[in-house]
């Protein structure tokens, strides 16, 4: 017998049985469905959170002050103390002290009302310098960013976020409006593009001012030289363990410490964060596919139990094609075809299920699915696997039965 007649032939056997094919089919259906919506599910977490990281700036480092400790002995948490100055910032941006540093942000933020006329609005006010922009990845929609002239001359000048620009302003150009900080008029010259949200912190509703300005018109003269933090940015990802270095040991240097344990300040990677973001989204999406995996098995063990009804119920019709002359070959790829057009059915309309799955269950449940190519075609491969892995036991029993044994079957 040809292959082509083997496949004619299986597909007669399966179509004879519709009612039992089409629920061997849906068993694999669903086990493919459900591991290409869970792989979808943990790499759409993943680029989430790549991109939750990535919003913070690229190859980021942000320098934290340590604690403080009030004169009745209270200490407060990591970053209350105002260990970090503008000094600090200027000699991490020397490229002489760190070589591996491509750039280097002060920043001081503080909760402020501003007024536009007026409509008022409660925001992050954020006193930075011009290299803000690059090392915190954000780009402009509208108008200009701070300068360093800005920064010289203290000018009262502010750039703001989408969302702070449309609740002062509604949908009016904001460039060149006048708005109050601190009982200040500042310019608005220009308003940040989208960046979404990191955590539970909203990027587009801030106002960012010069440095020089927040600490003498804003914050006040008390904080005219220390910052809030300093974000550092490294000269590229393979350099960002020795940007680390580098910027600790110059602070170290520079605060007059000896040992690093004494340190007055802390250094964050955003490369740890989205490290362990990862692990953990990656350890989630294996639990999930294992999940998913159990129902593959079920679909599985389907495709056997069916196969060997079809053995039981079609012995005469073996035995006559063995006394017709089919060998035992015959029979068995007879069998294992018949299995294996159980899976690919099922492997195809599971992946089809899957894949609109994926582009519509987005909008209800509110996460992404990364609709993964290599997941799909696997997923595909695994379900025709399985019919040939579980049809190999029926197939054998099958070609095993004797002809006139089976002849004689009633």
């Amino acid at each position: 017998m040809s292959w082509w007649e083997t496949v004619r032939t299986s597909a007669d056997a399966l179509r004879s049985h519709r009612l039992r094919s089409g629920l061997t089919v849906l068993g694999v259906l669903i086990g493919i469905a459900a591991v290409i919506l869970t792989v979808g599910l943990g790499e759409g977490a993943q680029a989430r959170v790549t991109a939750s990281v990535d919003a913070l700036g690229s190859n980021l480092l942000v320098v934290s002050p340590g604690s403080s400790t009030s004169s009745t002995g209270v200490r407060g948490g990591l970053g209350s103390a105002s260990t970090l100055t503008m000094a600090d910032a200027a000699a991490l941006a020397s490229h002489t002290v760190a070589p591996d540093i491509a750039a280097v942000a002060p920043a001081t933020q503080r909760q402020e009302q501003l007024l536009a006329g007026t409509t008022n609005w409660t925001t992050s006010v954020v006193g930075t310098t011009p290299a803000w922009l690059r090392v915190r990845n954000r780009t402009l929609s509208l108008g200009r960013f701070i300068s360093s002239a800005d920064v010289a001359s203290r000018a009262a000048v502010t750039v703001l976020g989408p969302i702070t620009a449309q609740s002062l302003f509604g949908a009016a150009d904001p460039i060149g409006r006048s708005v109050d900080i601190a009982g200040v008029p500042f310019t608005v010259i220009g308003e940040l593009a989208s960046a979404g949200t990191s955590g539970s912190t909203n990027l587009d509703d801030m106002a960012i001012v010069p440095a020089t300005t927040a600490a003498s018109v804003v914050f006040g003269a008390a904080q005219s030289s220390s910052v809030g933090s300093i974000f550092v940015e490294a000269s590229s990802p393979a350099t960002l363990s020795a940007a680390y270095q580098e910027a600790t040991d110059e602070l170290l240097a520079l605060h007059h410490i000896t040992s690093p344990a004494a340190a007055d300040f802390t250094i964050a990677s955003q490369q740890s964060l989205l490290t362990t973001a990862t692990t953990v989204s990656r350890t989630l999406t294996i639990l999930l596919a294992g999940i998913a995996g159990i129902s593959l098995l079920v679909g599985g063990i389907g495709v056997m139990n069916i196969m060997l009804v079809s053995v039981t119920e079609r012995i005469r019709e073996i035995g006559l094609r063995r006394a017709l002359g089919a060998t035992p070959t015959v029979i068995r790829r007879q069998f294992l075809v018949e299995a294996s057009f159980l899976g690919l059915f099922g492997g195809l309309l599971g992946a089809g299920v899957g894949i609109v799955g994926a582009l519509t269950l987005p909008g209800a449940i509110g996460d992404p699915i990364v609709i993964s190519p290599v997941a799909v075609g696997g997923a595909v491969a695994v379900a025709v696997l399985i019919g040939v892995v579980f049809g190999v036991y029926p197939a054998a029993r099958a070609a095993q039965l004797a002809p006139i044994d089976a002849l004689r079957s009633q």
